[in-house]
């Protein structure tokens, strides 16, 4: 049995040839908008629909499997990387996506002063600014 397969199987989720495909693509890392997964995807198995690759998406966000993040501006985008609260800086030039481990200590974001009676298991921080190459041409311009 493939690590996909336990992971689907842990969750209490079907196995099915899209929801592994859509795993190994989002294993190989990145930021992905829905499209760029489809590609993808497709490149695996020939054929699957769009709507299929969101429904996918969908059930493995809803399984804790993967993150769907929505920077402003931008289609959201899906990653892997999950349950570690880390955030992302967005290159306000290309919109190229970067993680960004918790700024100090152990989680500081999941403590707000006033949480409203929330149970607060998440934080969602954004740093916008320009990435490396970016930056070069913008030097470059000037």
């Amino acid at each position: 049995m493939s690590s996909g397969e336990e992971l689907l199987r842990s969750k209490g989720l079907r196995v099915t040839r899209p929801r592994l495909a859509v795993l190994d693509v989002l294993a190989a890392g990145g930021h992905l908008e829905v499209d760029e997964i489809a590609r993808r995807v497709r490149e695996r198995l020939n054929s699957v629909s769009t709507q299929a690759v969101y429904d996918v998406l969908g059930a493995l966000s809803r399984a804790g499997l993967s993150r769907r993040i929505e920077p402003a501006g931008s289609p959201a985008r899906y990653e892997a990387r999950v349950g570690d609260n880390h955030h992302h800086v967005v290159c306000r030039g290309c919109g190229d996506i970067a993680d960004v481990d918790c700024a100090v200590g152990d989680a500081p974001c999941l403590d707000p002063n006033t949480a409203h009676g929330f149970e607060v298991d998440e934080a969602d921080v954004t740093f916008w600014g320009l990435c490396p190459r970016c930056q070069a041409r913008r030097r470059a311009d000037d």
